[in-house]
């Protein structure tokens, strides 16, 4: 490679008056600036050709076009961009469905059945039992997952103390397949308060299980048989059927078996309207408590009046024990459970209805007018709703009197008389075009110088897989089944003291009717705590009807829900 110097520049030259330079106003470069380059094709040594004259509107004309098509091209270049593939942090993220482990299964009992001391005014009385004759039992089952393992289970009292335990839990039993089932019982367990039947889940399930209570007594204001359902605490419930005119008592009871203490305010509807009672606000339910509320405090003479509890913090158990006194005469008491949320339709089953004369002439005695069967609808929407009543008894569809079409005002609770229906067990369909609900009166006795009962039955819901009914002993005892259209085949198992589940008995039911089943004191000489039943086919309900031999005692439980297990929500990402 070789080197080559350099040529020197020619001297910069100052450019003559008159020159290209000067005519064209562009001054000479000062001195010091760097040689000007010749153009192409000129000598370093010739003489510098006069640059052409250039033309300021042509120019101006081509930068036009020059930024025009710079536009176009970024135009091009965005448009393009909306059509390619999106980074991925801007694409939008489908929602998937994320397993939610159920948690334990918890049914709150409420406590037994007591008098008031004192005045009814206020709330938080003082109870004072006054019966020699009283007893109230919980009796409970809780079956196993598949190859007979148990949930640990227990009954307790509200605040968490252990009473009674019903299986310790993950123990293997000897000798049992994949498929077989146990059964840990509870058989007719004292208790003189509130009380928890608690089992644990297991691999993400919810175990099935489920409690019941019942209240009997011979003497006494208070007696009859009352029995309720062992309910979840939960933070909205509706309450239908209570009544504080005279001889009425009506008290509320909530219990908070949470550790988060429970501020509740209650909605109350009567037969005019809803009522802006003073006091119904803000109660507070300190955790593993009770909170008693005379409702004639808040509502006094009310002949229907249904009651919306809700729960801000910890969730609560709600029953209204209700009872009546015609002059020094028991007319029999009951505890009224939550029922189904509003809804266009609401079903009730296990409806005993006496013989239409007798009823006839015990209500149209003084003070006898709710000695008769009846429903309670509430509305507690804006609109008026038309009720449509269906009836179903054994042999199907039955007339009622009225027509079996109601209106029912909007905001008030309405009550629908079921007098003149004959006697027989019957389900009750209702349906409207706005959302309502509901709840059945029964009565049992027509004398009037003697002690009668009364029940109210909660709507319940549809049946499904594996229900648990716990069935408390004494008395006569029956499951209700009905069934609103075409058929339904529903199963029922019974468990026993011992802890086995027997082989299910099945029963066909045809659309639009009600069967009845009695059910059995033992089954080879042990004693029947429960039932596991299930449905198939069309819509089917169910309840427990519990009554006593030699007396007018009676009392109507609805299915409880099946355990639900895991549950499936949609989680979505996105900012």
């Amino acid at each position: 490679m070789h080197n080559t110097a350099p040529t020197p520049a020619p001297a910069a030259r100052k450019p003559a008056p008159g020159s290209v330079e000067e005519q064209d106003g562009m001054p000479g470069a000062p001195a010091g600036a760097p040689p000007a380059v010749p153009p192409a094709g000129a000598g370093a040594t010739g003489p510098a050709k006069p640059a052409p004259r250039r033309n300021p509107t042509k120019d101006m004309l081509a930068g036009l076009v020059s930024a025009l098509a710079i536009v176009a091209a970024a135009g091009g270049i965005v448009a393009a961009a909306s059509f390619a593939p999106q980074p991925a942090g801007s694409r939008p993220i489908p929602a998937v469905q994320a397993s939610v482990p159920a948690g334990a299964s918890i049914g709150v009992c409420p406590g037994p059945a007591r008098l008031l001391e004192g005045t009814e005014a206020g709330t938080d009385p003082q109870f004072s039992p006054e019966s020699a004759t009283a007893e109230t039992v919980v009796t409970g089952a809780v079956l196993s997952a598949p190859g007979g393992v148990l949930p640990a289970s227990q009954l307790s009292t509200l605040n968490g103390t252990p009473a009674v335990e019903i299986a310790k839990g993950g123990t293997q039993p000897a000798q049992s397949g994949p498929q077989d089932l146990k059964a840990g019982v509870l058989n007719s367990h004292r208790v003189s308060g509130a009380t928890v039947l608690g089992a644990d889940a297991m691999a993400g399930q919810k175990p099935s299980a489920a409690g019941a209570l019942k209240y009997s007594a011979t003497d006494g204001d208070l007696q009859g048989t009352a029995a309720a359902n062992c309910t979840p605490p939960a933070n909205d419930l509706w309450l239908a059927g209570a009544s504080t005119t005279v001889g009425r008592t009506s008290v509320l009871v909530l219990s908070n078996a949470s550790s988060t203490p429970a501020t509740v305010s209650l909605e109350l509807f009567g037969s005019k309207g809803q009522i802006q009672a003073p006091g119904s606000r803000g109660l507070l339910v300190a955790p593993g408590t009770t909170r008693s509320i005379v409702l004639a405090g808040l509502a006094p003479g009310e002949r229907q009046l249904s009651v919306h509890v809700r729960s801000a913090g910890g969730p609560v158990a709600a029953v209204i024990q209700q009872s009546v006194l015609r002059g020094l005469t028991p007319g029999g008491l009951d505890f009224i459970t939550p029922g189904a949320a509003p809804a266009a339709r609401q079903v009730m089953t296990g409806l005993d209805i006496q013989d239409a004369g007798g009823i006839s002439a015990m209500t149209g005695k003084s003070g006898f007018g709710d000695a008769g069967p009846a429903l309670n609808i509430t509305v507690p929407g804006p609109s008026d709703a038309v009720v449509e009543v269906k009836l179903f008894g054994r042999d199907g569809q039955k007339a009622l009197p009225g027509g079996g079409v109601v209106t029912a005002k909007a905001g008030s609770a309405t009550e629908i008389s079921l007098a003149g229906v004959p006697a027989g067990r019957y389900t009750v369909s209702t349906s409207s075009d706005v959302s309502f609900v509901a709840s059945a009166r029964v009565t049992r006795g027509v004398n009037g110088a003697k002690a009668s009962d009364v029940a109210w039955a909660a709507s319940g819901v549809r049946l499904g897989s594996q229900h648990v009914v716990p069935v408390p002993q004494g008395g006569d005892r029956s499951l209700v089944f009905g069934v609103l259209e075409n058929r339904a085949t529903i199963s029922y198992a019974a468990v026993t003291a011992d802890g086995r589940i027997r082989p299910a008995a099945t029963a066909d039911v045809a659309g639009g009717t009600t069967t009845s089943i009695k059910l059995p004191e033992k089954v080879e000489e042990s004693a029947v705590v429960a039932y596991v039943v299930s449905a198939s086919g069309d819509a089917a309900y169910g309840a427990l009807l519990l009554q006593q031999d030699g007396r007018e005692d009676i009392s109507t439980l609805a299915l409880m829900p099946a355990a639900s297990g895991q549950e499936k929500v949609a989680v979505s990402l996105g900012y």
